[in-house]
């Protein structure tokens, strides 16, 4: 079940409200059991089978959370460690199993039949990456004391399987919400923002997403075809696919997060506009925020991190971004990406070029860093590391266009640009902080008012109040009737 399915915004979403906020029950254990089975039957509906996987995984993980508190407490600090490898181990190999098993197998059927002669065939559980996350680091902050254990198995459930952010992030620490599982109250303003975020979320996934990932589509299984694209046609296609996996999962993460402040959570962000970064160091601290801030406090800095001499941050830094790699997907595409982005920061972090230098303008670093970001993005795209290849081959012209043919003739000719233009530039537009920024321009101005006494103050107020309430009714009517009418709505973060 996606948010942007008919299914979830007239049937499980109306559900859940009125169970949740009926008049009649209203205490904490009658909310959390509500949200519990609730949560339970969204992952259900897609994955019937796999939801007794997670239920197990939770039950054991319970388990070793009691067994390191409780050698805690009796400062058996090696047997306190003892139940931490195998917890880590447990989850691990359960990743393993059921999302690279598969292609482990198939690499060893393929190149040492003399070993095994045939693969294994695993289906991947939706989330299994982002839930598991999720209990690990409960684990290891239990293990830190950073966390108190949570005694109560259905409570621990809940934080576990809480359906807004269970199958695509954003990665949620226990921590975070450890005092809300028990103690949160939903209040009508949380509720009204969580709508309003949910909305806008809804806006970016089906209004923008949706589109942009019609274009990158048509670009690049055109190209997997054999239809070799003109230079015009990559680019498009390399920035239609950049817009899609930025609106396609930040506009879920803002739909978490929207949910979560319905029901009284309140999640950390994790997107700050990360195509505005000045270097790929920024990018990483604004894009998929609490992935990159989970290997930085579970792998780098427990590694050393820049502690221990520059040779060991680079190999540090080296364990961080191929473990990242592997955690998108088991394809060979997805680890050189992670490496890629290794060699990249290590650049930055040998010529101090996060640092910018002020005698460039910070556009020109900006303008480097989208562009490098975005051949990343076409290996994450691309089937095979030579459909990759190949496609930056087309970027810069590898393709011939027709003599004769000025710059102009081919932009206004160009199909997308014909028939989606307009999407695509309000797509590139949504990447700034236009909103903010003329929420901010209001607020000073209208405070600048309200000192002056002036007689506008008012009028502009309730302005600014109309033109916020048709611009959500415009995001909502369109972004209902997208999902009604599309039967191309793909999630791609739900891969991982």
């Amino acid at each position: 079940m996606v948010f942007s399915s008919s299914i979830f915004l007239f049937i499980f979403f109306p559900l859940i409200l009125i169970c949740y906020f009926n008049p009649f029950f209203r205490g904490r254990k009658f909310r959390n059991a509500v949200l519990l089975i609730f949560s339970l039957a969204f992952y259900a509906y897609g994955e019937p089978l796999f939801v007794l996987l997670m239920i197990f995984s939770i039950c054991v993980n319970y388990v070793f959370g009691i067994l390191i508190d409780k050698n805690a407490v009796k400062n058996r600090q090696k047997l306190k460690k003892l139940w931490l490898i195998l917890a880590i181990i447990w989850n691990i190999g359960i990743l393993f199993i059921f999302k690279y098993l598969s292609f482990v197998s198939k690499i060893i059927a393929e190149h040492f039949a003399f070993i095994a002669t045939n693969s294994v065939s695993i289906a991947l559980p939706i989330g299994i990456s982002f839930f598991t996350f999720q209990i690990l680091s409960y684990i290891i902050d239990l293990y830190n004391q950073k966390c108190g254990v949570q005694k109560n198995i259905f409570n621990l459930a809940l934080y576990i399987s809480l359906f807004p952010q269970l199958i695509a992030g954003p990665i949620v620490r226990y921590s975070t919400v450890e005092n809300e599982i028990e103690n949160r109250t939903e209040n009508s303003q949380d509720v009204t923002n969580g709508f309003v975020r949910f909305v806008f979320g809804l806006g970016k996934k089906c209004l923008l997403a949706n589109y942009m990932a019609v274009i990158a589509d048509v670009v690049f299984n055109g190209f997997d075809a054999g239809i070799i694209p003109s230079a015009l046609d990559a680019w498009l296609g390399a920035i239609a696919y950049s817009l899609q996996i930025y609106f396609d999962f930040s506009g879920y993460s803002d739909m978490a997060i929207g949910l979560g402040l319905i029901f009284g959570f309140h999640f950390n962000e994790n997107f700050n506009y990360p195509y505005m970064a000045r270097s790929i160091t920024d990018f990483w601290r604004r894009w998929h925020i609490s992935l990159s801030s989970w290997f930085r406090d579970y792998v780098y800095i427990p590694l050393g991190g820049n502690r221990k001499g520059m040779p060991r941050q680079f190999f540090n830094m080296f364990v961080v971004w191929a473990l990242t790699g592997i955690w998108h997907g088991a394809a060979f595409t997805f680890w050189f990406w992670g490496i890629l982005y290794f060699v990249l920061l290590s650049v930055e972090k040998f010529f101090s070029l996060d640092k910018i230098d002020k005698k460039v303008p910070a556009f020109f670093y900006r303008l480097f860093t989208l562009f490098c970001v975005m051949c990343a993005w076409i290996i994450f795209r691309s089937p095979s590391l030579g459909f990759a290849f190949n496609y930056w081959t087309y970027l810069f012209g590898a393709s011939p266009v027709k003599a004769g043919r000025n710059i102009f003739e081919i932009f206004a000719n160009n199909y997308y640009l014909q028939n989606g233009g307009i999407l695509l530039l309000a797509s590139v537009i949504a990447c700034f902080p236009i909103f903010p920024l003329l929420k901010s321009k209001y607020s000073a101005l209208l405070n600048n008012l309200q000192q002056k006494k002036a007689k506008s103050c008012k009028m502009l107020s309730i302005l600014a109040q109309i033109a916020v309430c048709l611009w959500f009714a415009f995001v909502f009517v369109f972004s209902v009737l997208s999902c009604i009418k599309s039967t191309y709505n793909p999630f791609i973060y739900f891969n991982f």
